[in-house]
């Protein structure tokens, strides 16, 4: 009798199991005093939306390999998890995931993805997005922002606040951002169109292109890849770029008043197209620097490179 028991249990658990891979949800679990919700989805697409209601919402289909959906509170915590087989064995390329959660939005988000798909929007607290292969699309965020992807590209729209954008091979597309504004990749390409008032931005082989309004702050480094920009520098504001070998060449929009501190270390050219002040060369060795004031100069524009050229212009 034991014995039959023991298969029966092990058959309703396996049927169990296949019942549930790929299986459509709809499921909700009450808020009550939950701050914070953790999703963990290995593969596919998951849409996190933020909305007014004190419920958070599950629907879609599940992995087609998965094991178990884990949809829980506990504590202060919402767990929302896609369980999958510890060896997928070359199942990478199939269907995963698609799932689209309802979050109220001023609760923290928590995302955790290998090859999955993001899509976040609308959530007034902290939201932290990290996948590895998968495309992150982020619009409306406030508070802190945390998005990261290895080789994916990251899209982002109207987002405020603390705000940090990371990939490595992928290219992160900015648009209409506020507030502390900070951009990084080794060979992607950073493109942003922001009015944030501090901007970081650094690359390896990867390019930068900028276009931003009233800054007070902005730092841009790069190794080999070159930086455009547009940008208008408030009065007492700070510039600083630095390179190896790529090229700087900054257009400002406004009538910088602002000292200026460029040098090239080795055979960079340096162009001024804002005063007639020229590049100095050095008695003896490849070095040059170019030295002059606009205005009252209330801001500080420096500038470095190795071998690569600076050039500054005015509208």
């Amino acid at each position: 009798m034991r014995q039959f028991y023991q298969i029966f249990t092990l058959v309703l658990a396996t049927l169990s199991l296949q019942s549930f891979a790929g299986e459509t949800v709809d499921k909700t679990l009450a808020q009550g005093d939950a701050s914070t919700v953790n999703v963990e989805n290995l593969r596919g697409k998951v849409k996190m939306i933020g909305w007014d209601e004190d419920i958070i919402s599950v629907q879609g289909e599940v992995d087609e390999k998965a094991e178990e959906l884990i949809f829980e509170k506990d504590g202060t915590d919402i767990n929302i998890k896609v369980v999958m087989p510890h060896r997928l064995k070359g199942h990478w390329g199939e269907k995963g995931s698609d799932l689209i959660i309802k979050i109220p939005k001023q609760l923290k988000l928590s995302f955790v993805g290998v090859s999955t798909d993001v899509d976040v929007a609308n959530f007034t607290k902290s939201v932290q997005v990290k996948t590895v292969s998968g495309q992150i699309e982020a619009s409306s965020l406030q508070h802190y922002i945390e998005l990261t992807s290895v080789s994916g590209d990251i899209n982002s729209r109207d987002l405020s606040g603390k705000i940090n954008l990371s990939t490595v091979s992928g290219d992160v597309k900015d648009r209409n951002s506020s507030g502390r504004l900070k951009m990084k990749a080794v060979s992607g390409t950073l493109n942003t169109k922001s009015s944030a008032e501090e901007v970081f931005a650094n690359v390896v082989s990867g390019e930068i292109e900028l276009f931003l309004s009233a800054v007070d702050d902005i730092h841009v480094s790069t190794v080999s890849g070159d930086i455009d920009g547009k940008l208008s520098l408030n009065d007492n504001g700070l510039l600083k770029m630095s390179s190896v070998s790529g090229d700087m060449d900054i257009e400002f929009l406004n009538n910088v008043q602002a000292n200026f501190r460029m040098k090239s270390n080795a055979s960079g050219d340096l162009v001024n197209r804002l005063t007639n002040d020229k590049a100095q060369h050095a008695k003896y060795g490849p070095s040059s620097k170019l030295y002059f004031k606009t205005g009252d100069g209330s801001a500080s524009v420096k500038a470095t490179t190795v071998s690569g050229s600076i050039k500054i212009s005015g509208q």
